[in-house]
Formats: structure tokens, C-alpha cells, sequence
């Protein structure tokens, strides 16, 4: 007799994860290849659980010449995306941080701000 295995819906969608982290973040990469390294984040993807970190996990790309987009070739180095569990965000101090979240009313208004664990800096840059 024969048993049906279960696996998930290749074509389900992913879950969006709540992610912390958003861009132009200073973060410091605390594990694999580029550990100890801090950088800007230029796009986070919510979809894959990934962040794309400046200077961070520069990979060579080699491309073709395509003279109708003005795309020169050649070898080009570029970031590649990293989990988001690999990094950590950093305070204005420069100390890595995990994120909490505060209700802080101004007046009427009723706002959830980041805050650092580490020292209870907010981390929102005001708009």
C-alpha cells in the first residue's frame, strides 16, 4: 500500500514576513561570509526573508555587450541579497540592536516608533 506524501503548494504564494528592517537602515552583517562588515540597505524583499546590504556580498556578474540599451560589457560586481536574519540593525552609536516598537502620541496623534533594545533610542528618522 502506498501513502500519499504531502508537500506544500509549489504555487502557493509565500508568506510576507514582517520584517524590522527597512531601507536606508544601517545595518552590521553578524554572520556568514562578509561578518563584522555594516552597510546602508538599498532594498529589502519581504517575500523571500532577503536584504540587499551596500558592499555587502559583492558577487561578479559577466555581461553581454548590448548596444540597442547602451549596456557596455564586461565583468561587474554587484551586491547580492542576504538573509535577514543575518544582519542587525545599528543604533546612531554604532552598536548592533534588536528592534522594538513603542506607542508615542504627539498631541492627536498616535504613532508606533522603532525603538533600540539596546539603550531605548528611537530608530525612526522623523518624516
Amino acid at each position: 500500500m502506498r501513502f500519499k506524501v504531502r508537500r506544500r503548494d509549489q504555487n502557493a504564494p509565500k508568506k510576507i514576513l514582517k520584517v524590522r528592517i527597512k531601507k536606508d537602515d544601517t545595518v552590521k552583517v553578524i554572520a556568514g561570509r562578509d561578518k563584522g562588515k555594516t552597510g546602508r540597505v538599498l532594498d529589502v524583499d519581504r517575500k523571500n526573508g532577503k536584504v540587499l546590504v551596500e558592499h555587502v556580498g559583492m558577487v561578479k556578474r559577466h555581461t553581454r555587450p548590448n548596444p540597442q540599451r547602451q549596456i557596455k560589457g564586461g565583468i561587474a560586481e554587484r551586491e547580492s541579497p542576504i538573509s535577514i536574519s543575518n544582519v542587525m540593525l545599528l543604533t546612531s552609536g554604532g552598536a548592533a540592536t534588536r528592534v522594538g516598537y513603542r506607542i508615542e502620541q504627539s498631541g492627536t496623534v498616535t504613532r508606533r516608533v522603532r525603538i533600540a533594545k539596546k539603550g531605548g533610542e528611537i530608530l525612526d528618522k522623523k518624516a
